[in-house]
């Protein structure tokens, strides 16, 4: 400190200053920037606490885009995945709101009501995705509904004497569920992982391998090429299709006069782009495309 400051010091105090204007007067200089570091930007909250960085965007306002929900069917249905929570049973589904924490009375109420289809810790697998207005529908390892087998509503009489239907035969059937994904608005448009993100408080995809990864790996490389560039070729089943591009927008049948079955699977509608895939049986017989 130099002469002039002490002597200003010595008079301010014996001036009965207070002490805030002391320190005012000695306060240290601003905070600069390194040279040439424009990176570098003062904390002007008022909370040396406070983040600089921007908060993350929020999702998406726009409706669900046709595209995107080809990919979340694609990468979404038939994946499997840990249960976080035990998943209640029951035909109407049970409903959560996305980006809101699960009502933990609900589900138990629902989990005592109808019974458990899977419990906490279980694998289980997405077999169905409905997208509606509002609401994504999940089906979970075949869906809530009971299943109709007609070989258990038939008997087989001979003269007066009836035969009732025969057991079920095969591994038992594993309990199924619906899940409905509320938005509260239109459904947004969204990727996959923001899908599987939403369903997070019900389900852990991270430890799990994709079912489709997995099995696209053992098909020859055309198929393998063919499915990663999401598109049908010739020799295809229904499986690889859908694993290529989705379930159809449209299926229409048609019988040759010769008797001989066809099914187009329908991709897209006109003007835009537009795809056939025809199958004769299982098999995709021709592929064709309308721009």
């Amino acid at each position: 400190m130099n002469a002039v400051a002490t002597i200003a010091l010595v008079l301010l105090l014996a001036a009965g200053t207070d002490q805030q204007s002391v320190v005012g007067f000695l306060s240290e200089p601003t905070a600069t920037a390194p040279h040439g570091d424009s990176r570098f930007v003062p904390n002007q909250s008022g909370n040396p606490g406070a983040p600089s960085q921007d908060q993350p965007s929020p999702r998406s306002s726009e409706p669900l885009k046709p595209e995107s929900r080809i990919l979340l069917i694609r990468y979404v249905d038939g994946e499997f995945a840990k249960l976080v929570q035990s998943l209640p049973s029951g035909k109407k589904g049970f409903r959560i709101a996305a980006g809101k924490p699960i009502d933990k009375q609900k589900l138990s109420d629902a989990l005592r009501l109808y019974g458990t289809a899977a419990s906490q810790g279980d694998t289980v697998q997405i077999t169905g995705v409905e997208f509606r207005s509002q609401e994504v529908v999940f089906q979970i390892n075949g869906g809530g509904k009971k299943k109709f087998h007609w070989r258990q509503h038939v008997q087989v009489g001979v003269g007066n004497v009836q035969t009732p239907p025969p057991e079920a035969s095969g591994p038992a059937e594993v309990a199924g569920a619906t899940l409905i994904l509320d938005y509260g608005r239109a459904v947004p448009d969204m990727s996959p992982d923001d899908l599987k993100s939403d369903l997070s408080v019900f389900f852990d995809f991270s430890k799990q391998h994709s079912a489709a990864v997995n099995w696209v790996d053992t098909l020859p490389p055309l198929f393998q090429d063919a499915i990663k560039d999401h598109r049908a070729v010739l020799g295809m089943d229904q499986e690889m299709v859908l694993a290529a591009m989705g379930r159809p927008e449209h299926k229409v049948r048609e019988k040759s006069p010769e008797g001989n079955e066809t099914e187009d699977w329908i991709y897209g509608s006109p003007p835009a782009r537009t795809t056939f895939v025809t199958f004769a049986g299982d098999t995709v017989i021709r592929v064709q495309e309308f721009n």
